[in-house]
């Protein structure tokens, strides 16, 4: 069994996900749950911090694309923060980065979603 954890943990209006290890097909369903139970509490602004995470297939990569449409059409987002460049490279090899926005910083990402409710 491949070696992952997620840790799901608010920041006042964002919830972020904290993976680590592995996150495949093996995986995925573990951050499945979480997202269900984000849904399931009306919980829509997301930040992923990717610090602790040192592989994503294809399958990992189907969560996150499962779930954002959903958070978007309920006025918030998937935002991704923290991520090595090996994995970086795998969302920038399938165009990831058209389509979310990457944060060197976790702050950063959870800023963003702050910024947006100011205006």
């Amino acid at each position: 069994m491949a070696d992952f954890n997620v840790n799901l943990r608010g920041v006042g209006p964002v919830s972020v996900i904290d993976v680590k290890g592995y996150l495949d097909a093996h995986t995925a369903p573990e951050l499945e749950n979480v997202f269900n139970k984000l849904l399931d509490d009306q919980q829509f602004k997301v930040v992923v911090n990717f610090n602790d995470l040192k592989y994503i297939s294809s399958a990992g990569l189907g969560v996150f694309m499962a779930y954002v449409e959903t958070m978007r059409e309920n006025l918030g987002d998937i935002k991704f923060s923290n991520m090595k460049e090996n994995v970086f490279n795998i969302f920038d090899l399938l165009g990831f980065p058209i389509l979310y926005e990457f944060y060197k910083d976790e702050n950063e990402a959870v800023g963003k979603f702050n910024d947006l409710d100011k205006s």
